[in-house]
């Protein structure tokens, strides 16, 4: 099966079945990845009366409870909500599920225990109209799948290269770092506040995407992007983007 666009009047197509999911999943023989302290999620039977959700326990089903934190486990697209004293949800914020994506790589730079994307990092990017924008840092190493961030400076984009980035015109932005803001900044989170316009003029239908990986087998340029989340409505939920390449239509 295949899908055909076009993009500032130029057509491409792509097969809908080669997509390639970019998300880190948390569990029992997931990646789980993990940020801020935030407890691993934690997988447990349910237990009613005399009823055990678990086989192996002498129960007739598997049933368990998850208790999770989207924020530091696995990848998770997240609304304005996350800065809003309102309750907003990401799942009735994000207006469409599939998207023209631009996928770059960007090399961190290093300034002391801190890595970070700055405007000088993306002075080379040939930005494309999409709506949304994919940045895979190097280095690269299959070591992000596993990735303990807490209390190690993860890198972070400075308010400046998220700004540059909002302007060129992207409404959805993805990455594999844990944040677009850096572990501890007192609480200020710039970037979100950038990114989302947040409070004087709030793009109330923008998300972030965070802890993706992006294999090095994807090339940079453009793809259909299908943004998948669950019916779950909180400020951020964990999310599934997956990517197919697009073509030139000749």
């Amino acid at each position: 099966m295949r899908i055909e666009l076009e993009i500032e009047g130029v057509a491409y197509s792509a097969s809908l079945n080669n997509g390639v999911s970019i998300a880190l999943g948390f569990g029992p023989n997931a990646e789980n990845p993990n940020a801020f302290f935030i407890p691993e999620a934690f997988f447990e039977p349910i237990r009613v009366g005399d009823f055990v959700g678990a086989v192996k326990e002498g129960g007739s089903a598997n049933c368990e409870i998850v208790t999770y934190c989207a924020h530091g486990n696995g990848t998770h697209t997240e609304c304005v909500g996350h800065l809003s004293k309102e309750r907003i949800n990401v799942f009735e914020s994000l207006h469409e599920n599939n998207l023209t994506a631009q996928l770059i790589t960007v090399s961190v730079k290093s300034k002391g225990i801190f890595t970070y994307i700055d405007e000088d990092c993306l002075k080379d990017i040939v930005w494309q109209p999409t709506l949304a924008i994919i940045i895979r840092s190097t280095p690269n190493d299959l070591t992000k799948k596993n990735m303990i961030w807490s209390g190690t400076n993860p890198p972070y984009f400075t308010p400046e290269a998220i700004h540059l980035i909002k302007e060129k015109g992207y409404k959805h932005i993805l990455t594999d770092f844990p944040s677009v803001d850096p572990e501890e900044d007192g609480g200020e989170l710039l970037s979100h506040r950038i990114w989302w316009d947040f409070p004087q003029d709030t793009r109330f239908d923008s998300t972030i995407t965070e802890l993706i990986y992006v294999p090095d087998a994807l090339h940079d340029g453009l793809y259909y992007m299908q943004l998948i989340l669950p019916r779950i409505f909180s400020d951020a939920v964990p999310s599934n983007p997956i990517l197919y390449p697009l073509q030139k239509m000749v």
